[in-house]
């Protein structure tokens, strides 16, 4: 019974042991002198526009919501592609009415103007 968490163990010492061999090499390797000129953000030699902390419109989080639930959403299509063999028709109407399901949410998305950057 032992022996099957052997695996687990050694892994999770591995992962403890690179940490700490990573913390302690860029301890070792890090510049000894900061100026100010060191620690201040790249900005590959272009002066900045505007604040960084300027806001950011309330489209792009729509945007990036929607992309998030429908990205999610398809995720759930590769299993069911692994075993399209085994479900047959079933299987198939059953993803036929899912797809349908993110059409119509895509098409009010549309609708309602969610996708519109202006």
């Amino acid at each position: 019974m032992i022996s099957s968490y052997v695996p687990i163990a050694i892994f999770v010492a591995v992962a403890v042991g690179f940490a700490l061999f990573t913390l302690v090499f860029t301890s070792l390797i890090h510049p000894s002198k900061y100026n100010k000129v060191k620690l201040e953000p790249y900005e590959c030699g272009i002066e900045p526009l505007t604040d960084a902390r300027d806001r950011y419109s309330i489209r792009y989080y729509l945007v990036a919501m929607l992309f998030v639930i429908f990205d999610v959403e398809t995720v759930f299509m590769f299993p069911w592609a692994g075993i399209f063999g085994k479900l047959l028709l079933f299987g198939l109407i059953e993803m036929i009415v899912f797809i349908f399901i993110l059409v119509v949410g895509y098409y009010y998305a549309w609708q309602k103007g969610a996708l519109e950057w202006v």
